[in-house]
């Protein structure tokens, strides 16, 4: 099945399959990539609703906005209504387009200060939040959460309800509780039944990894959209596959050695430039890590790429690898 275009607000987007806000992974370099192969909509990295805090080295790189991309997407972070409000209004300041409010991310440190998930124990401070950063800004507000705050208690509906009752205009759902975490498979009958409640789009999100997957969320849920995450980590073309797929076209979408070697080395490229060569080579580590799972006879090139501390020499190991006879790239989902 194919779903209808996505439309957020005002925006169409090009693609149903959106690159899921990942603290510590979705940055500027990581967004632009993921947007070359297809990605409807990419979001920046959850920013604290603190602005206080902004002048950090870790809040700036994550306000570095896609301002040549559209709809520019921004995630914010926090549990005070008025302080989220401020956050919405400073963003859309700096070229904001939509505003995105994190109530999925299930983070230790997060929850603990009563943000991410840990707001879907209190529903009436949802609803406030809502209100609050809705009224604030002229730009559609967006929400991501998860099925509920554990499996006694899936009240995905209830904040469904209470979202789109408060101008949302968007939803997407992890299908996992904040108890869950990262852990055991999925669920996506509650974000079934959300869908079958609400009128405003449904975004599902969780173990989307394969096309084969995918088709089985969509069919399952009847989603508006997909959301990736962890699927696009050291894979960001799995957009490209995925559109192709659902579009039913013939072209082909697998990697040739030669593509994929073109783009670790853009992308470490990119990061080094971003963050600067001490910071990017620390952040390229995590990302060659991914990127290995697809490389055939890897271990070795693994084991010395994350280990040195230079730019240049992560970029020379990448280019060795790929010129050796080593089988190339190994594309099991």
């Amino acid at each position: 099945m194919t779903p209808n275009p996505l439309k957020i607000g005002p925006y169409v987007l090009s693609s149903p399959f959106v690159l899921a806000p990942m603290a510590g992974v979705t940055d500027a370099p990581f967004r632009r990539l993921c947007r070359r192969f297809g990605a409807g909509m990419t979001t920046s990295e959850m920013t604290t609703a603190d602005t206080g805090l902004w002048q950090t080295p870790k809040s700036r790189y994550r306000l570095d906005l896609d301002l040549d991309a559209e709809p520019v997407a921004v995630q914010i972070a926090g549990s005070d209504p008025v302080q989220l409000a401020d956050a919405a209004r400073a963003v859309v300041a700096r070229g904001a387009q939509i505003v995105d409010i994190n109530m999925g991310c299930p983070a230790r440190k997060v929850c603990n200060k009563a943000a991410g998930s840990a707001l879907l124990r209190d529903e009436k401070l949802v609803a406030a939040i809502l209100a609050s950063v809705v009224a604030a800004v002229d730009v559609p507000v967006t929400l991501k959460i998860r099925t509920g705050w554990d499996a006694a208690n899936r009240n995905a509906l209830t904040i469904a309800r209470i979202a789109e009752d408060a101008g949302i205009q968007s939803l997407a759902i992890h299908g996992r509780t904040r108890a869950c975490r990262y852990g055991g498979e999925a669920e996506y009958e509650t974000i079934a039944a959300v869908k079958r409640a609400i009128r405003i789009p449904v975004i599902a999100n969780g173990d989307i990894t394969t096309f084969e997957k995918s088709l089985e969320v969509l069919r399952l849920t009847n989603a508006d959209g997909l959301m990736i995450g962890r699927g696009a980590q050291g894979r960001p073309w799995i957009f490209r596959e995925l559109k192709t797929c659902l579009a039913g076209s013939a072209e082909n979408t697998q990697l040739e050695k030669s593509e994929l070697r073109d783009i670790m080395l853009d992308h470490l490229d990119e990061v080094h430039r971003f963050y600067g060569e001490e910071t990017g080579v620390r952040v390229a580590r995590k990302h060659l890590n991914w990127y290995c799972r697809n490389l055939a006879n890897a271990e070795e090139y693994r084991y010395q790429v994350v280990r040195v501390d230079s730019a240049s020499a992560q970029i020379r190991l990448t280019k060795e690898y790929f010129e050796r006879d080593n089988g190339g790239v190994s594309l099991a989902a």
